[in-house]
């Protein structure tokens, strides 16, 4: 009796093709595998650079700024290389303590009343290691004291005392800064998850949303954006994601913002602009990333705070516009952060900002001049007969000043012959 059991599908892994064999691929198929592999983001949307430095050779570079490394390293590390720093100077210099007293004979009279050691009390390592930590953590329980007999080691403490600061002012500085570091500030400026691109007030724009969720404010708030995009010159050079400004109003000042309530930040498309030629089809084949940046200075430190972002070209949502989050309530208005990212979709026109613009000013343009610019299109006015028109015209011109100067010199003569 047979039964109906499935059977397990086998996967067979294609095998990859050789690079000769890719560049031969027809230009759909190239198509339909740039459409299906994973996009490879700039920046990610944690604000956080996508980028590996690799083949380093000057790594002696990052020691002689010893400061910058040490913050910049992550907390394990850091907290690692704090304890080591400490550990290894008190070990340093419990060693030279038990050195001098060896070396004086301290250990061989201990107990004895009658011998004046360097330190008193100290009777090992484990003593004079404490000794150590006594010292340069300037605790002092008093029972282990150096005495006046011993000039090598009151030059040792001197040492101590003056290394033991600086290691403390290092150490502790790092630390600091890196506690007071204004990225953990950027976790509460967020940024919409999309783009989108509508008409307002008659040209096509690009638009995102900011919005800062603490009631303490960014001081001197400033937005910029960049495109990403690879290019290739007209010389035939390859340019790797080349970086594009984008005016999000630089020239009007609407690029420094007030952030007390989410903005909508708008870059116009026009001739300026690198979408001025994009239209909705060309969108969606584009492969290109728009970096958003805002800078501003935390009211709490003064320190500067950098937040970013970025929206490939899946995350720009061409016809859409951002749903409204503010209200007026009672004496007060109201954020609704449900509906921060919240998009609606409404009437645009698919074609670029550059036809859009044109076809408003032929809509502009009076009957007569389209009428015209028609003609001249289909080629019926010839420019000869243009040049054989405007010769006659120039003639008769000179004509008519001819006939007006002699009636001019006739009507002076009959006025003097009836002055006569």
């Amino acid at each position: 009796m047979e039964q109906d059991v499935e059977s397990p599908a086998v996967t067979t892994r294609k095998p990859k093709l050789p690079k000769q064999a890719r560049e031969d691929l027809p230009k759909q198929l190239v198509d339909q595998v740039r459409a299906k592999r994973k996009i490879q983001r700039y920046v990610r949307k944690d604000g956080k650079c996508n980028v590996h430095h690799g083949n380093v050779q000057e790594t002696y570079r990052y020691l002689t700024d010893i400061f910058t490394t040490l913050v910049d390293l992550k907390w394990r590390f850091n907290l690692f290389i704090f304890v080591l720093v400490y550990t290894v100077t008190w070990l340093l210099f419990g060693f030279a303590w038990w050195l001098i007293a060896y070396v004086r004979g301290d250990l061989e009279h201990i107990g004895d009343n009658q011998w004046t050691p360097c330190v008193n009390n100290l009777n090992g390592f484990v003593s004079a290691f404490l000794f150590s930590i006594e010292t340069e953590t300037t605790i002092g329980y008093g029972y282990r004291v150096i005495t006046d007999q011993c000039p090598e080691g009151i030059l040792l403490l001197l040492i101590q005392s003056v290394l033991g600061s600086i290691v403390n002012a290092f150490m502790v500085g790092c630390m600091f800064v890196k506690i007071s570091q204004p990225k953990k500030r950027a976790e509460t400026l967020v940024f919409s998850t999309s783009a989108v691109i509508s008409v307002r007030d008659g040209r096509l724009c690009l638009m995102f949303r900011v919005g800062d969720l603490r009631n303490s404010h960014i001081v001197e708030a400033s937005i910029r954006a960049k495109l990403i995009k690879s290019k290739q010159t007209k010389e035939g050079e390859f340019i790797p994601l080349n970086q594009t400004d984008m005016n999000v109003g630089y020239d009007t000042g609407d690029d420094r913002l007030f952030l007390v309530s989410p903005l909508i930040i708008c870059h116009e498309i026009n001739q300026n602009s690198p979408f001025w030629e994009i239209s909705q089809a060309d969108l969606d084949k584009e492969d290109l990333e728009i970096v958003v940046i805002l800078e501003g200075m935390v009211e709490a430190t003064g320190m500067t705070c950098q937040a970013r972002s970025s929206y490939v070209t899946s995350e720009i949502k061409w016809g859409y516009r951002f749903m409204p989050v503010l209200t007026l309530e009672d004496g007060f208005y109201e954020v609704d952060y449900n509906s921060f990212h919240d998009i609606h979709e409404t009437n645009t026109p698919s074609c670029s900002a550059r036809e859009l613009t044109e076809m408003n000013c032929r809509a502009r343009l009076p009957l007569t001049w389209s009428v015209a610019s028609k003609l001249s299109q289909q080629g019926v006015l010839e420019p000869e007969g243009r040049e054989k028109k405007s010769t006659t015209t120039l003639v008769t011109q000179e004509e008519g000043l001819e006939e007006q100067t002699e009636r001019n010199g006739d009507i002076a003569n009959i006025e003097s012959e009836s002055k006569v």
